[in-house]
């Protein structure tokens, strides 16, 4: 085997797409200021948008199935009350589910993860595998964790050129999840992603 070095090259971060990428970092320090509802439908486009006539969408989907559902637990949003809502892609709005500020909630079914209660919003992404699973079987089911991955990376790459900060969150009890969200016996939380200001 013979190792070959890549180029000396660096990025010249002269493209804007360089610059978010350079400083994209896990954030878990926020200053509780509020985001404005502009930012926040900013991050839900970037997690899940509609990008043409046709439906396609901000992320790549095995099969253009689309098994993400996105929740935006709001706690600090300028002019939309805080709440629990679901994103509605193909209509580009927000479906209010519950009222109220739900992050504490959210903390402790994060296994006390209290610094989430600082972010100003977490994105809650879960996954109705049948969508993909009824096409592709059991291997739809790691085409749904890639596409996971693909939609929090666009947030995390928004929230940067928002002038804000992001964390990916795995640790969590499912069930507790799914009860605060109110999902559907066909719907599982996969992961959360908190957003924020910097401390």
């Amino acid at each position: 085997m013979t190792l070959i070095r890549l180029p000396k090259t660096a990025p010249s971060l002269g493209h804007p797409l360089e610059r978010l990428l350079a400083q994209r970092r896990t954030l878990r320090a926020y200053s509780g200021q509020p985001v404005s509802w502009a930012k926040a439908a900013c991050l839900l486009w970037a997690a899940q948008g509609v990008t043409d006539a046709g439906g396609l969408r901000t992320a790549p989907s095995a099969g253009a199935l689309y098994p993400l559902e996105v929740y935006l637990l709001a706690g600090a949003v300028t002019g939309l009350e805080p709440g629990i809502y679901r994103y509605q892609p193909r209509s580009d709005a927000v479906l209010r589910l519950a009222s109220g500020d739900r992050r504490a909630e959210l903390a402790a079914a994060a296994l006390h993860q209290d610094w989430l209660v600082d972010a100003a919003l977490t994105l809650a992404f879960a996954a109705r595998y049948a969508r993909t699973t009824w096409r592709y079987g059991r291997r739809g089911v790691q085409y749904v964790h890639i596409e996971v991955g693909h939609a929090a990376q666009n947030v995390q790459l928004m929230a940067v050129s928002l002038g804000l900060g992001s964390a990916v969150v795995g640790a969590f009890d499912e069930a507790r999840v799914a009860s605060l969200l109110g999902l559907p016996a066909e719907e599982t939380p996969l992961y959360l992603l908190p957003v924020g200001a910097a401390a």
